[in-house]
């Protein structure tokens, strides 16, 4: 669309409507032109209640996935005949992948000038890696047996594409929390930043709860696991269904602004109003007096996009790594917080369903499927599954709590009290393996959960709207600035998959060696020193 001269004025209404524009509508509208101006781009506007929840459907769904992996991974990797040298393998080749592409996808999206916007491309595409690996570990055994007949060839390849299903889920599902958080941060203020990250984390801990109380139910005596192969399809049929319609509700939630990068300098402008209605503007004769300060603001943004432009063409991966090199120091120390908060809470939540089933009613995996150490392992699986639920449910009260909490201990206390009630609570489980007291322990599980995808985020909103500020103080334009939004969420994600490979490292061998107790202990160990760096390392904004 071209803005000329004679379609603007013959868009103008007469003189009479002029006189009737609202004026307060007419000071909104000024606010708003004056951050264009200054900034060299469109503030977003307030969102709706409405729109952050449609928002944050994709943690539920991402969630409920998540939930139903916790919860039978490891039976499935066993039952499929998963020798034990290979065990720490499974968890090592997906964030190995994830640590390595990660800032690449989070520079890439920051560029990324698809008309559908920046970040949902990535979103929807790791959306379905997600269903095809969740497809792979959880049917196929039985894909397996469908196509091959001899029972040592099954064997072989029911282990290979369960193994490779696992590495693609959890790359996915690593990954695209990224771009979920830069997409936020790109189109909320920052008051809605912080309403959407509540969202965020009370959603998914309602999402973990329905996962895991999913996982809990016996679904081989249903009427769906009579005609199905096996439960595991039931339960693949009941996330999949959900993580679908979470995954259409999310992208359709809040409209992106496309990056455009060779466009008239009037198009910047109507892509910044799109979602603000510049047709109303028109009939409020509003242009018709601010039409000079609207170029300069168009052409300033132009700039700003031009200067994105350069960044992007020369970002190739030695440069890449300069600029997370480069990151402040509040930046790294932030990272590091939050290597030993998901080192500490993967620890305990990957074997939690074994450490239910081998250490608390004393059951075996390895053992015949009709016996009845198999029987008691099973069992203390579902009830495995009952207490990840609780983690859910309590994170999603947390995540409310958070807000309540806020004014009086600021974000320094609530990621203190996180990693402190959990260090603590795992360290009383792996003391007391007792099924009553583990599961109302459970609860400290979700205090965990909600700190870690809220507090962090939170900090890094604080970080950007600093840098902000101090650029409009420079005289500076905002948008100039060697790392976006994309690639800072990025980096932090990247925690998650570093702490799974030193995970996968360090703690397989220690089960296969110690058994499944020794991971609540490491929990908590682990926990309690990231307690200690969050109270003295990590920078708090007054």
């Amino acid at each position: 669309m071209t803005l000329t001269k004679e379609s603007f004025h013959r868009a103008l209404p007469p003189p009479s409507v002029v006189a009737k524009a609202d004026m307060d509508s007419t000071r909104e509208k000024e606010a708003l032109l004056q951050s264009v101006t200054r900034t060299g781009a469109a503030v977003p506007r307030k969102r709706a209640v409405g729109r952050l929840v449609m928002h944050s459907m994709a943690m539920f769904g991402r969630e409920f996935c998540y939930a139903v992996e916790a919860a039978f991974v490891t039976p499935v990797l066993l039952s499929v005949g998963l020798p034990k040298n290979l065990y720490s393998l499974v968890w090592l080749i997906s964030p190995i992948l994830g640590f390595v592409l990660q800032p690449v996808v989070g520079s890439a999206s920051d560029h990324c000038t698809c008309s559908w916007g920046r970040r949902r491309p990535y979103i929807l595409g790791l959306g379905i890696i997600m269903l095809l690996g969740m497809a792979l570990y959880l049917n196929g055994d039985v894909m397996i047996s469908a196509f091959i007949g001899e029972r040592d060839n099954q064997r072989t390849w029911a282990i290979v594409i369960t193994m490779l299903g696992v590495v693609l889920f959890d790359f996915a599902a690593d990954f695209i929390d990224g771009p979920i958080k830069a997409y936020l941060f790109d189109v909320c203020s920052h008051q809605d930043k912080e309403k959407g990250l509540h969202y965020h984390a009370l959603f998914t801990g309602l999402g973990g709860a329905l996962g895991y109380l999913t996982g809990a139910m016996d679904w081989g005596q249903t009427v769906l696991g009579y005609s199905l192969a096996s439960e595991f399809q039931v339960i693949f049929l009941f996330a999949a269904l959900v993580f679908l319609i979470c995954l259409t509700v999310h992208l359709r939630s809040i409209p992106e602004v496309p990056l455009r990068f060779e466009n008239e300098e009037t198009t910047f402008l109507l892509e910044s109003y799109k979602y603000s209605s510049v047709e109303e503007d028109i009939k409020n004769s509003y242009l018709k007096s601010t039409r000079t300060e609207i170029k300069a603001a168009a052409k300033q943004g132009k700039r700003a996009v031009t200067s994105r432009t350069r960044d992007q063409r020369q970002m190739t991966p030695k440069s890449l790594l300069k600029t997370l090199l480069s990151m402040p120091s509040h930046y790294r120390y932030l990272c590091v917080s939050h290597l030993f908060g998901w080192m500490a809470f993967l620890s305990n939540m990957l074997f939690f369903t074994d450490f239910m089933g081998q250490v608390v009613y004393q059951g075996s995996p390895y053992a015949p499927h009709n016996s009845t150490l198999y029987l008691t392992y099973k069992t203390g699986v579902e009830v495995g599954c009952w207490g990840l639920c609780i983690n859910a449910i309590s994170s999603s009260v947390y995540s409310y709590l958070q807000k309540i909490l806020l004014p009086y201990i600021g974000l320094k206390g609530l990621y203190f009290i996180g990693y402190l009630l959990f260090g603590l609570g795992t360290g009383l489980i792996g003391l007391f393996p007792n099924v009553y007291s583990t599961l109302a322990l459970c609860s400290l599980f979700g205090v965990m959960s909600s700190t870690l995808y809220t507090v962090p985020f939170h900090l890094i909103a604080e970080y950007h709207r600093e840098e902000e500020s101090l650029k409009l103080q420079d005289g500076e334009q905002a948008g100039e600035r060697g790392r976006g939004k994309g690639i800072d969420c990025a980096a932090l994600t990247c925690m998650v998959q570093l702490a799974q490979i030193i995970l996968g490292v360090g703690l397989g061998l220690l089960v296969s060696v110690a058994g499944s107790a020794v991971t609540v202990i490491s929990a908590s160990m682990v926990a309690l020193i990231g307690c200690c760096f969050v109270a003295f390392c990590v920078r708090y904004m007054e």
